[in-house]
């Protein structure tokens, strides 16, 4: 029987998988919440964060790939469990970030095996999101061919990037939706450095160069 209070969150993008997952690990006291995409995930991550995640690999939009990767670096503490129907045998395919691997389609028994087998994570307080977040910064990007400027966001949450218009606003701290995973990000622009154009500093160097040569020299 798992502790008390101990939290999983399956990511499928089948509901009947979901469905009877979450009635089976519900019954035997696991704290149970369900995803249908990585996307979705991150939402219920942000949320609170489970002990567990069991997804699959295989969806639409955000891969299991991807989620496994986004949450390996961010929640490190999250105990992983990989599942899918493409892969045999028990073990993490290669390059998939989980600490263990379920084949779609196995016996409930060796799920079951599995949970019971990942190391017991200390108890801990539920982490949620910080009332106040640091924003990002970013360098002003390029410009378009109509003169619309952007710079391009890397999102906290998700790991894309996406560009993303300044328009006329000359404020420094500004708000955007990530448009993958909808999660609010703030961000700053950083003003672009003052550098003199490579030929000034090729002219300057030169007669740098002039004036030494220019000079007397002395022999003793």
């Amino acid at each position: 029987m798992p502790e008390t209070h101990t939290s999983l969150l399956i990511v499928d993008d089948e509901p009947s998988v979901r469905a009877s997952m979450s009635q089976v690990l519900s019954a035997i006291g696991y704290q149970v919440r369900s995803a249908e995409d990585g996307f979705s995930a991150l939402a219920e991550i942000r949320k609170e964060v489970p002990d567990i995640l069991l997804s699959d690999l295989v969806m639409a939009g955000m891969s299991g790939h991807e989620l496994l990767s986004v949450v390996r670096r961010r929640f490190p503490t999250v105990q992983v469990i990989a599942m899918s129907g493409a892969f045999s045998g028990d073990e993490v395919p290669s390059g998939v970030a989980a600490d263990a691997f379920y084949q779609k389609g196995s016996s409930v028994g060796s799920l079951l095996k599995l949970l019971a087998g990942l190391p017991r994570a200390k108890r801990r307080v539920p982490r949620r999101p910080a009332a106040a977040v640091t924003p990002i910064w970013i360098q002003r990007g390029g410009s378009a061919s109509d003169g619309e400027t952007w710079v391009t966001i890397a999102c906290p949450e998700c790991l894309r990037t996406f560009p993303q218009p300044t328009g006329s606003s000359i404020n420094l701290l500004r708000q955007a939706d990530c448009i993958y995973c909808h999660s609010l990000i703030s961000y700053g622009i950083v003003p672009p450095a003052k550098r003199p154009p490579v030929s000034a500093l090729q002219r300057a160097r030169g007669e740098e160069k002039l004036q030494v040569a220019s000079q007397p020299q002395f022999y003793y």
